[in-house]
């Protein structure tokens, strides 16, 4: 009778023993996952980092595409003050009020009807 309640206790003792270990793996295997995808979403090289260079890299395009359309017409205005006399005559009269020989400029001011 006794054997058979030592056998009894060493195997409830065995079975403790070995469900313990299991949720000893199991908890270990979780951690690792949990730390994986922590790692995957939150690190350096995670999701969320390279969200951020792709929002990044998209302002820089646009940023650089503006830049080309300014120098593009940046361009065009070089080379008409180097060879449209018309337009470098229009620039005169207009922006710096110029006038040909034997010209008046009259400046004209809104009226405000208040």
């Amino acid at each position: 009778m006794k054997k058979k309640r030592t056998v009894k206790r060493q195997r409830q003792k065995n079975k403790f023993i070995a469900e313990a270990q299991r949720k000893f793996i199991r908890g270990i295997i979780l951690f690792g996952v949990s730390f994986l995808v922590v790692i995957f979403l939150l690190g350096d090289h995670g999701l969320y980092q390279l969200y951020k260079i792709k929002l990044q890299r998209k302002a820089t395009q646009e940023r650089i595409t503006e830049l080309k359309t300014e120098i593009a017409l940046l361009e065009n205005e070089k080379e008409r003050l180097k060879n449209d006399l018309t337009y470098i005559e229009r620039l005169a009269r207009e922006k710096y009020r110029m006038a040909k020989m034997n010209e008046k400029v009259f400046k004209v001011i809104p009226r405000n009807n208040e």
